[in-house]
């Protein structure tokens, strides 16, 4: 984490700070996408899996599709396993969760910018909103590792 840097005006201050909570919603933005994207996948291809091999198995009378079917139940099973392990879901949700706390607190800071002038801003109140930025990012680092310490 990095701390604010000294010497600025309150409104260069806020301004710093907005552009760190954009750079931090970005970054949860493009994993929220990216890991929906993965758990969405790797649900739709167990039901497709589930749903081919429970059909073929209706077929049991040819011995090459119900081969088929108990191969297909096999890589349900794998790709069953993996969702729990990477936790795609899960850090997906995180990830939303992270984007909801940044959009509010870049709402605050804005609505606080732009209700007051720049002379009267207040340095103090502007890392407050830091403080809660980086409270933003411990929360979301511990939660991350927890879950990737239970896959």
């Amino acid at each position: 984490m990095t701390d604010l840097p000294s010497g600025l005006k309150p409104l260069e201050l806020a301004h710093h700070l907005r552009d760190q909570i954009e750079r931090g919603h970005t970054y949860a933005r493009a994993r929220k996408h990216r890991f929906r994207w993965k758990s969405v996948t790797v649900r739709l291809t167990t039901l497709v899996l589930s749903a081919a091999s429970t059909i073929i198995l209706g077929l049991q009378n040819l011995d090459p599709w119900t081969g088929t079917a108990f191969s297909l139940i096999a890589v349900v099973t794998v790709v069953s396993a993996l969702e729990p392990f990477f936790a795609w879901r899960s850090l997906w949700v995180l990830m939303e969760e992270a984007s909801y706390k940044f959009h509010r607190l870049q709402d605050d800071l804005g609505y606080y910018i732009a209700s007051h002038p720049p002379e009267e801003l207040d340095p103090e109140r502007v890392r407050e909103m830091f403080v809660r930025y980086q409270e933003i990012w411990d929360g979301l680092s511990a939660s991350w590792l927890k879950f990737r310490e239970n896959a």
